[in-house]
Formats: structure tokens, C-alpha cells, sequence
């Protein structure tokens, strides 16, 4: 289940994702994935997803292999995020939020017939600051993240398939002035991917949608992504 997905954007009413990346098998148990990512967002008064740059993320992430049914991970990311005022219009008003990121996954994976079944819980560390390196308020989240997916090959070669997901993610920030919060739920994300990875081939073709709900009862914002990446597979 190779697909980059995108990241939240906050509140916009469609946005667009775009990804590469290189995935290697480092031995038997041990692989790697870094790639970087490009997204796009209309904001609250456009459809237009490419109206306006939102972020740039490079990642790098290891797994590790513990049996046919377990797999651990551990990441480093960076992202760059472009923050726009209300009104979205006059594009110089923009802020730039830096993010540095360390998160740790578990996941659990079998085989349900046809289908691949994955459950992952993550757990994310998350510390931002402004375009300068100056702090900024709620500077230091974790985050919890808990997924559960279903990979469905769509021929007897599995060159093609399609992916569905769901997600939910809660968080606990710590205010420079006022310390840290309470737990709180966050957001939900639901994708649905097509994947393309020829066995003659190295390369994964993924085009994808996510459909992102943030906040819950009757504060619930609703953003629509779409989504494409290319993973090389194995090139060293």
C-alpha cells in the first residue's frame, strides 16, 4: 500500500496533491521510503484546487518487518506551509508556518481472500515555528492517528488495484502562554485509489481522492482533494 497521501490543508474547499517518491528494500526485513510533496488549495471562495500553493513536504520514513502480520515504522518530515488570510485575496498576505515532524507507526496487515486488510495506529510529535524560526502559538503537538485500510486487486497479475481508507486523528497542543490543552478529536479522512505497478516496470502509478472532514457536530468544515504520485520501486 505504496500511495503518498496528502496531508490536511485546513479549510478550503478543494485542493490537489501531488507526490514522488523512491521506496527501497533494504533486506529482508528493513525497507525505506523518502519523497517529497507538493499541494494546492482554492480556499473558502474558489473551486479552482490549484488556486493557490499550500505546502511543500520532503519526508523519509523506515519500516521494519517483525512478521508476516506486524510492521513498525519511524519517520523524520519537514514541511513548508503558506497560511493566507481570510478574504484569500491579495496573495502577498500570506504566512509561511515551518513544521518539523517525528512520528512512530505500528501496523497490522492480513490477508482477507482477495482483499489486504492494514490497521496502522501512528503516533506523531509536531513542532512549528514562523518563516524565521520564531515561536508561534500552540508551537508543540502530538497527535494520534489511527487508520484502517483495504487493498482489493482488481486483475491476477495485481498490476491494477483500488485502495480505500479511513482515518481518524486526534491531538494535544502545548501553548507558549497557557500550556497544554485537553485531547481533542481533530479531523476525519476518507481516500479512495487507483494504482497502477506493472511487474515489468519499477514504478507505482497512483491517482486518488480524499475527502478530509475537520471538527465534528455542527462545526464540521468538508474539503475534497485530489490526489496523484509515483513511487520508484527498488532502483538501487
Amino acid at each position: 500500500m505504496s500511495q503518498l497521501a496528502p496531508p490536511g490543508l485546513g479549510e478550503t474547499k478543494t485542493a490537489f496533491w501531488s507526490a514522488m517518491g523512491v521506496s527501497q528494500q533494504l533486506d529482508e526485513k528493513n525497507s525505506s521510503k523518502t519523497y517529497f510533496g507538493l499541494g494546492y488549495i482554492s480556499g473558502d471562495h474558489e473551486t479552482d484546487p490549484l488556486h493557490a500553493p499550500s505546502i511543500f513536504v520532503l519526508n523519509q520514513e523506515f519500516y521494519h518487518k517483525l512478521n508476516p502480520n506486524w510492521q513498525y515504522s519511524y519517520a523524520l518530515s519537514y514541511r513548508r506551509q503558506h497560511e493566507y488570510d481570510e478574504s484569500f485575496e491579495v496573495m502577498e498576505s500570506d504566512e509561511i508556518k515551518q513544521e518539523f515532524r517525528v512520528y512512530g507507526r505500528i501496523g497490522y496487515s492480513v490477508d482477507l481472500g482477495s482483499f489486504k486488510w492494514a490497521t496502522t495506529l501512528r503516533q506523531e510529535v509536531r513542532k512549528f515555528y514562523s518563516e524565521d524560526f520564531a515561536q508561534v502559538p500552540d508551537g508543540l503537538q502530538l497527535r494520534t492517528r489511527l487508520k484502517t485500510q483495504l487493498l482489493f486487486p482488481l486483475d491476477n497479475d495485481k498490476e491494477n488495484s483500488i485502495m480505500g481508507s479511513a482515518e481518524a486523528l486526534f491531538a494535544i497542543a502545548d501553548d507558549r502562554d497557557t500550556g497544554w490543552g485537553n485531547p481533542e478529536y481533530k479531523e476525519s479522512r476518507f481516500c479512495l485509489y487507483y494504482s497502477y505497478s506493472p511487474n515489468d516496470f519499477p514504478v507505482t502509478f497512483d491517482l486518488g481522492y480524499m475527502n478530509d472532514l475537520i471538527g465534528y457536530g455542527h462545526h464540521i468544515t468538508d474539503a475534497s482533494y485530489i490526489a496523484m504520485d509515483i513511487v520508484i520501486n527498488n532502483p538501487f
